[in-house]
């Protein structure tokens, strides 16, 4: 269950679930593994079969797998589509040719791992999950994502001020005593 915890480093103030009925309903089903079977929180497309995630880490993760637990019946998706380092992604971003995609099966219980491959997924800090189709229902049902991989923190480069001399001053570089060396090359 521990290797499923990259639900903690999601950014969550920033995630995005697109065509949620319910507002805010997407990120509640990013949770640990131990709670996967949890009918209660879920989110549901609002006008097709279409949901679309944006999910930002709050570092760089190496996507190892994903787990997606469905509705029952037609209301499961039955695909999966992955995109990384595209924030703000929307439904005509999706048009694009994906890291990766899976055919999704029926999985109720948390059983199914889908491993990515890990060589285009090593260096994420933004993952777009995107869920074209179910398997013929009118709206899509999720009741949990789970993210397996490894998570470093982001190196942030900080702003630095500098100021260069458009030629040496002398009096800024001098020195209490100089000897002479002398370097012979052969």
């Amino acid at each position: 269950g521990a290797a499923w915890g990259l639900y903690l480093r999601i950014d969550r103030q920033r995630l995005q679930c697109l065509n949620e009925r319910r507002e805010g309903s997407g990120a509640l089903v990013f949770r640990a593994w131990e709670q996967r079977g949890d009918r209660a929180q879920f989110v549901e497309s609002d006008d097709d079969e279409e949901l679309l995630f944006n999910v930002p880490f709050t570092g760089n993760v190496k996507l190892k797998a994903v787990m997606v637990l469905g509705g029952e019946g037609g209301t499961h998706p039955a695909e999966l589509r992955l995109f990384k380092n595209i924030p703000h992604m929307s439904f005509d971003d999706a048009a694009r040719e994906p890291e990766q995609t899976f055919a999704l099966s029926r999985d109720l219980t948390g059983e199914l791992e889908y491993p990515t491959k890990i060589a285009r997924f090593s260096n994420v800090y933004h993952l777009s999950m995107h869920f074209p189709k179910n398997f013929g229902a009118e709206t899509t049902k999720i009741f949990y994502i789970g993210l397996k991989g490894e998570w470093t923190e982001a190196r942030r480069h900080e702003v630095t001020i500098c100021s260069y001399e458009a030629s040496a001053n002398p009096a800024d570089h001098k020195l209490e005593q100089m000897t002479p060396q002398t370097h012979f090359i052969s």
